[in-house]
């Protein structure tokens, strides 16, 4: 099983990535959990799913009883793995989908039962040895200084030409050293790896591939379609950025 966490600014096309390699996935054969942990909750178009799930923080009585009251006791390890069958959604290419939600108490540091419960899914989820989950993450950080992506096997890192994106890939770094999270690459969005990829060098984060600029990108934004089913040039790009994707996570995996 590989688990892959997609970040980075907003606006850098991390959605659009995470869904496409979640139908490529599917269509190689892998059972796929799509995880929005996005406020924005824009994973579904990204995969072509005409309704999805409710976030599953919608369901405060769920967390309580798995996770403990607010202001109380609560549990660390909340019952979660029943979760994708009671609350999930399969989508195109069989690709099943999950809408985590927002926690709106508390900040980075939250310890309350719905961060409890969020953390504990996305540490736990235990699918087939065939599976991949894909977790499309908020926009910047915030995922991060709650610790619900430790124990993923590669945090991907969008980037986009200008300083902004790359200071981003910096602190997304430094706060995934603080909770271990070891193997880190980045995509380069809308431009030419010539002028950003020496700033990535220099932070030690390894490029996987660059996509190009394809206005079919936009024509399926506008038609309201998947992009993977739109086609168009840049999904050569995806398909080698996912089997880099795949080789890293081999890697990294001979290494322990």
């Amino acid at each position: 099983m590989v688990k892959i966490a997609i970040t980075g600014k907003g606006g850098v096309g991390k959605t659009t990535l995470a869904g496409t390699i979640s139908r490529m996935f599917a269509r190689e054969g892998y059972d796929v959990l799509a995880i929005d942990a996005d406020a924005d909750m824009n994973l579904a178009s990204a995969l072509g799913v005409k309704n999805p799930p409710p976030p599953l923080t919608d369901f405060k009585d769920l967390i309580e009883e798995r996770a403990g009251e607010i202001g109380g006791m609560f549990k660390f390890n909340p019952k979660v793995d029943d979760i994708v069958d009671r609350f999930g959604v399969v989508g195109p290419d069989n690709v099943k989908m999950l809408v985590m939600g927002t926690v709106e108490t508390g900040g980075s540091g939250c310890m309350c039962p719905a961060s409890a419960f969020l953390r504990a899914f996305l540490r736990h989820v235990v699918l087939k040895d065939t599976s991949a989950v894909i977790l499309d993450m908020e926009a910047g950080i915030e995922h991060l200084g709650r610790g619900t992506t430790r124990g993923i096997d590669l945090m991907v890192i969008v980037v986009e030409p200008g300083m902004r994106s790359i200071e981003t890939a910096r602190r997304i770094k430094t706060l995934s050293e603080e909770i271990d999270i070891r193997n880190l690459a980045a995509v380069i969005n809308k431009g030419t790896s010539a002028n950003i990829k020496p700033h990535l060098e220099k932070l030690g984060i390894p490029v996987l591939g660059e996509i190009p600029y394809d206005a079919e990108l936009m024509e399926a934004d506008l038609k309201g379609l998947a992009p993977i089913d739109v086609g168009g040039r840049w999904l050569d790009a995806v398909t080698e950025i996912r089997d880099n994707m795949l080789a890293m996570i081999r890697e990294f995996k001979k290494e322990v």
